[in-house]
Protein backbone atom coordinates (compact mmCIF):
# COMPACT_ATOMS: atom_id res chain seq x y z
CA UNK A 1 0.00 0.00 0.00
CA UNK A 2 1.26 3.23 -0.96
CA UNK A 3 1.29 5.90 1.44
CA UNK A 4 0.23 9.27 -0.44
CA UNK A 5 -1.52 11.12 2.01
CA UNK A 6 0.29 11.54 5.74
CA UNK A 7 -0.93 13.24 8.68
CA UNK A 8 2.16 14.59 10.66
CA UNK A 9 0.71 15.96 14.09
CA UNK A 10 2.86 18.40 15.99
CA UNK A 11 2.78 20.42 19.10
CA UNK A 12 5.88 22.25 17.97
CA UNK A 13 8.83 20.57 20.39
CA UNK A 14 12.10 18.97 19.62
CA UNK A 15 10.44 15.86 19.48
CA UNK A 16 8.58 16.09 16.59
CA UNK A 17 11.49 16.79 14.09
CA UNK A 18 12.25 12.57 13.63
CA UNK A 19 8.91 12.12 12.75
CA UNK A 20 8.63 15.09 10.23
CA UNK A 21 12.29 13.17 9.03
CA UNK A 22 10.43 9.98 8.74
CA UNK A 23 7.08 11.19 7.05
CA UNK A 24 9.29 13.73 4.48
CA UNK A 25 11.31 10.22 3.58
CA UNK A 26 8.06 8.34 3.27
CA UNK A 27 6.12 11.11 1.01
CA UNK A 28 9.27 11.21 -1.26
CA UNK A 29 9.37 7.32 -1.50
CA UNK A 30 5.66 7.07 -2.49
CA UNK A 31 5.16 10.27 -4.09
CA UNK A 32 2.84 11.59 -1.76
CA UNK A 33 1.84 14.64 0.15
CA UNK A 34 2.01 16.14 4.15
CA UNK A 35 -0.38 17.57 6.20
CA UNK A 36 0.52 18.88 9.45
CA UNK A 37 -1.55 19.42 12.00
CA UNK A 38 -1.43 21.43 15.37
CA UNK A 39 -4.33 21.46 17.74
CA UNK A 40 -4.94 24.22 20.14
CA UNK A 41 -5.21 22.13 23.26
CA UNK A 42 -8.31 22.81 24.99
CA UNK A 43 -7.06 21.50 28.50
CA UNK A 44 -4.34 24.35 28.01
CA UNK A 45 -7.58 26.88 28.00
CA UNK A 46 -10.09 25.68 29.75
CA UNK A 47 -8.04 26.00 32.98
CA UNK A 48 -7.56 29.31 32.70
CA UNK A 49 -10.34 31.71 33.00
CA UNK A 50 -10.66 35.45 31.50
CA UNK A 51 -7.97 37.52 30.49
CA UNK A 52 -5.67 35.14 31.13
CA UNK A 53 -7.51 32.52 28.69
CA UNK A 54 -7.08 35.17 25.73
CA UNK A 55 -3.42 35.33 26.58
CA UNK A 56 -2.89 31.58 26.66
CA UNK A 57 -4.93 31.21 23.61
CA UNK A 58 -3.19 33.63 21.66
CA UNK A 59 0.44 32.25 23.39
CA UNK A 60 -1.20 28.67 21.41
CA UNK A 61 -2.09 29.91 18.35
CA UNK A 62 1.07 31.66 17.60
CA UNK A 63 3.08 28.07 18.97
CA UNK A 64 0.80 26.46 16.23
CA UNK A 65 1.25 29.06 13.41
CA UNK A 66 4.93 28.71 14.19
CA UNK A 67 5.04 25.04 14.27
CA UNK A 68 2.99 24.65 11.19
CA UNK A 69 5.22 27.17 9.53
CA UNK A 70 8.38 25.27 10.03
CA UNK A 71 7.09 22.05 9.14
CA UNK A 72 5.82 24.00 5.70
CA UNK A 73 9.24 24.70 4.93
CA UNK A 74 11.23 21.49 5.64
CA UNK A 75 8.73 19.99 3.53
CA UNK A 76 9.35 22.43 0.52
CA UNK A 77 12.88 22.37 1.38
CA UNK A 78 12.64 18.72 0.59
CA UNK A 79 10.68 19.16 -2.59
CA UNK A 80 7.44 17.34 -0.73
CA UNK A 81 3.68 18.96 -0.98
CA UNK A 82 2.57 20.16 2.36
CA UNK A 83 -1.06 21.79 3.86
CA UNK A 84 -1.59 22.60 7.48
CA UNK A 85 -4.59 22.24 10.02
CA UNK A 86 -4.90 24.16 13.06
CA UNK A 87 -7.61 22.83 15.28
CA UNK A 88 -8.90 23.13 18.86
CA UNK A 89 -10.05 20.65 20.57
CA UNK A 90 -8.00 17.48 22.37
CA UNK A 91 -5.19 16.66 20.45
CA UNK A 92 -5.72 12.91 20.28
CA UNK A 93 -9.64 13.57 20.09
CA UNK A 94 -9.10 15.94 16.80
CA UNK A 95 -6.01 13.58 15.40
CA UNK A 96 -8.36 10.73 15.73
CA UNK A 97 -11.58 12.62 13.82
CA UNK A 98 -8.91 13.36 10.85
CA UNK A 99 -7.44 9.83 10.30
CA UNK A 100 -9.76 8.95 8.24
CA UNK A 101 -8.97 11.30 5.31
CA UNK A 102 -5.42 9.56 5.98
CA UNK A 103 -3.37 6.80 4.81
CA UNK A 104 -1.22 6.79 7.64
CA UNK A 105 -0.62 9.38 10.22
CA UNK A 106 3.26 9.76 11.43
CA UNK A 107 4.11 11.07 14.78
CA UNK A 108 6.80 10.81 17.68
CA UNK A 109 6.32 8.49 21.06
CA UNK A 110 6.77 12.38 22.72
CA UNK A 111 5.76 15.38 22.81
CA UNK A 112 4.77 18.36 25.16
CA UNK A 113 2.46 16.14 28.31
CA UNK A 114 4.44 16.76 31.08
CA UNK A 115 2.48 15.34 34.07
CA UNK A 116 -0.55 15.03 31.81
CA UNK A 117 1.22 11.85 30.08
CA UNK A 118 1.28 10.51 33.55
CA UNK A 119 -2.65 11.17 34.60
CA UNK A 120 -4.73 10.48 31.19
CA UNK A 121 -2.19 8.82 28.53
CA UNK A 122 0.08 9.98 25.61
CA UNK A 123 -1.69 11.73 22.54
CA UNK A 124 0.78 8.92 20.57
CA UNK A 125 -1.13 5.80 22.68
CA UNK A 126 -4.57 6.92 21.96
CA UNK A 127 -3.87 7.78 18.65
CA UNK A 128 -2.41 4.23 17.87
CA UNK A 129 -5.47 2.63 19.52
CA UNK A 130 -8.21 4.18 18.15
CA UNK A 131 -6.88 6.08 14.49
CA UNK A 132 -8.74 4.93 11.57
CA UNK A 133 -5.78 4.37 9.37
CA UNK A 134 -2.51 2.95 9.97
CA UNK A 135 0.11 4.46 12.72
CA UNK A 136 3.80 5.01 12.46
CA UNK A 137 5.35 5.91 15.84
CA UNK A 138 8.59 7.21 16.03
CA UNK A 139 10.34 6.79 19.13
CA UNK A 140 12.82 9.82 20.63
CA UNK A 141 15.17 9.03 22.49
Amino acid sequence: MAYKRILVPTDGSDFTEAALDAAIELAKMADGSITAMYVVDATSITAVRGDMGETMTSILNKEGQDALAYVTMKCKDAGVPVETRMVGGYPADEIVDASADFDVIVMSTLGKTGITKFLIGSVAEKVVRTAKCKVMTIRVK
